[in-house]
């Protein structure tokens, strides 16, 4: 697709969404996505068969999650099985601020997101290539994230469990989901507790469910 048919398609998808996408972020936003577009071609990142539905997703839907991100001047967020990078760099995008640490386990999706943070310019960005079990084991990375984002991860309670382990206490954890399942996931026990369940993008009934980690 020509640069400027993407443009043109991407103003109309957040327009259609009620996101305000500015000019420098929208550029920003293409030169991530036609380079999954190349990467995607040489092995399998992420499906980008409808246009639409790649933008809405790998774009928009992260920065409508961004409306609720702590308020700070600097948060810490770490990413879950990040595969081709969305959603952590587009939030990195539209929160430039952010600092970020992408974790995936395969090699090659590893260094796609490597290429992409030289590519982007991305600072305060680090990439772990590694199952995040493995990384339970390294003390130096519990409880420093404000804010932990998964897509796709089933609610058990033992991956939950595992995983506000790198959350700072009055950090949340964002779970990235579909349409199915119940507003309030039954599996959250302490120190975790259900914030609540908001819709993303209508177009693709995509919801955000927020825990927070309590003051023990």
């Amino acid at each position: 697709m020509a640069q400027r048919d993407l443009r043109t398609r991407l103003a109309r998808r957040a327009a259609r969404a009620n996101l305000s996408l500015a000019d420098d972020l929208a550029e920003r936003f293409l030169a991530y996505y036609e380079l999954l577009t190349r990467w995607n071609r040489k092995m399998n990142l992420t499906a980008l068969e409808d246009p639409d539905e790649a933008i809405d997703r790998l774009l928009l839907e992260p920065l409508a999650a961004t409306r609720y991100l702590p308020q700070a001047a600097a948060i810490r967020q770490m990413d879950i099985g990040s595969g081709g990078g969305s959603p952590a760099i587009p939030m990195k995008l539209a929160v430039p601020g952010s600092q970020l640490r992408m974790v995936e386990a395969k090699a090659r999706k590893s260094a796609f997101l490597r290429e992409a943070v030289r590519h982007l310019g991305l600072s305060d960005t680090a990439v772990e290539t590694a199952r995040y079990e493995e990384l339970l084991a390294r003390p130096e990375l519990h409880e420093v994230a404000d804010v932990v984002t998964v897509r796709a991860v089933r609610l058990e309670q033992r991956v939950l469990t595992s995983l506000q382990a790198f959350v700072a206490v009055g950090g949340i954890l964002m779970l990235f989901r579909g349409s199915s399942g119940p507003e309030q996931p039954g599996t959250v026990v302490p120190p975790l507790r259900w914030t609540g369940t908001y819709p993303l993008m209508d177009s693709l009934q995509s919801r955000l469910t927020i825990l927070t980690k309590s003051v023990r």
